[in-house]
């Protein structure tokens, strides 16, 4: 993959600041929506059961769709795809609001879906091509743009649902004003174009091995993110007994650390290296599961819950940028890694359930505190790759590179 030319340290950091804001708007839309699904459920009159039916399909259209990204990127330019993908995506907000019935509403999931994670991976080959170039991580960052954004979209649906305002209509506003804002950053992002001697890549692929091993660790950090956002306010409610508000402030405090940490995350990346930061959050993760499990009060408990999304919050950032370097195409690597982390995703709730229904919540997240134990394991497969023209390694630190090569300079440090 290469990238246009970026006029001197003022290009990249419009780049930088572009790229950013992409991922901001992304997450802008995923926080409009989830604020907004009980009204959709009223509109298409469905029973708990079948709405739970209908939440799968975003999951599975994105598993399903994400291994285009890579031919669409190859064929028009990663600027082009980006801009087409992410505007796909922003309006593809407003179908969900006009189903009038199950049927119309899992197909109109699956668009969303679908739009989503191929907008997703080409921004993510984008924004790991301008930390290339900068010569330092901001993938973490990035993700943080992409949870402030979902916080922003959520106080936005929440103001609306608090007015009482026709979900149809708030949708419509939010997706006109973020495709806008998409279409806008768009403009300064990098345009990745793969090399012009360069084979199109198959429309479907399965990913190199070395993305499978990495998909796994994200599989372990997804699963443990899944469970806590799903599952942190039913466990206070149930086990300990909490009352309804102290049990939604967890899942906001677990939401909010995820956000902070991955804004700051970038220098202890830089410090510390990949390897040992996620070895570092799983220990972590692992020591939070064991609070939340042994928890004999609802504070600990949230404390728990605290450091499990301290742990995870960075691994998925760089899951996918060790995916990125792990071979010659980023886009179909990043698919294959955000295909395996789609799918904990999906099956992590449904799991922790099934899971509490045959033993007991507390088992269930005995099983999480194991699973995140597997970040120290499998921590070293993010070694992989190197930022070009830094010879440095995914998991090395900033002070391990080579010769007299220096890393540009951070414009937004």
């Amino acid at each position: 993959m290469r990238a246009s030319e970026v006029n001197g340290t003022e290009g990249l950091r419009r780049a930088r600041f572009a790229i950013a804001a992409v991922f901001c708007a992304h997450g802008a839309v995923t926080g409009n929506f989830a604020t907004r699904v009980p009204w959709i459920q009223e509109h298409a009159g469905l029973s708990a059961g079948q709405l739970g039916l209908a939440l799968a399909f975003p999951a599975i259209g994105s598993v399903t769709a994400m291994p285009l990204a890579s031919a669409i990127s190859h064929r028009f330019g990663g600027r082009a795809a980006l801009s087409g993908l992410l505007s796909l995506w922003t309006l593809s907000l407003v179908l969900p609001s006009l189903a009038p019935n199950l049927l119309v509403l899992c197909a109109a999931l699956f668009v969303y879906g679908a739009s989503s994670g191929m907008s997703d991976v080409v921004m993510n080959a984008i924004g790991l091509e301008t930390e290339t170039r900068l010569g330092r991580s901001i993938i973490s960052s990035l993700h943080g743009m992409w949870s402030a954004g979902a916080l922003i979209g959520s106080a936005a649906g929440a103001v609306a649902a608090h007015l009482g305002a026709d979900a149809r209509l708030h949708h419509l506003l939010a997706a006109l004003v973020l495709t806008a804002v998409g279409l806008l950053a768009c403009r300064s992002v990098l345009d990745v174009r793969s090399a012009p001697e360069a084979e199109a890549p198959p429309r479907f692929a399965l990913p190199p091995r070395s993305a499978l091993l990495i998909g796994v660790v994200g599989f372990c950090a997804v699963f443990a993110e899944g469970a806590s956002l799903d599952w942190s306010a039913v466990y206070l409610r149930d086990v300990l007994d909490t009352s309804p508000g102290v049990a939604a402030a967890s899942t906001t405090a677990f939401a909010l650390t995820m956000a902070l940490t991955r804004l700051g995350g970038d220098r202890v990346i830089d410090r510390f290296g990949a390897v040992r930061t996620v070895r570092t959050g799983g220990v972590c993760a692992a020591a939070g599961g064991l609070l939340v499990v042994a928890a004999p009060q609802p504070l600990v408990a949230m404390a728990g819950f605290g450091l499990l999304g301290l742990g995870v919050a960075v691994v998925v950032p760089l899951a996918f940028a060790a995916a990125g370097r792990s071979g010659p195409n980023a886009s179909q690597a990043i698919a294959g890694v955000a295909t395996i982390t789609y799918t904990s995703g999906l099956i992590a709730p449904s799991a922790i359930g099934a899971v509490a229904d045959a033993t007991s919540l507390v088992v269930s997240f005995g099983l999480v505190t194991f699973l995140a134990c597997g970040l120290v394991v499998g921590a070293g497969v993010l070694r992989t790759g190197s930022r070009a023209g830094t010879g440095e390694t995914a998991g090395a630190t900033a002070g391990e590179r080579t010769g007299d090569q220096k890393a540009a300079p951070d414009p937004l440090a």
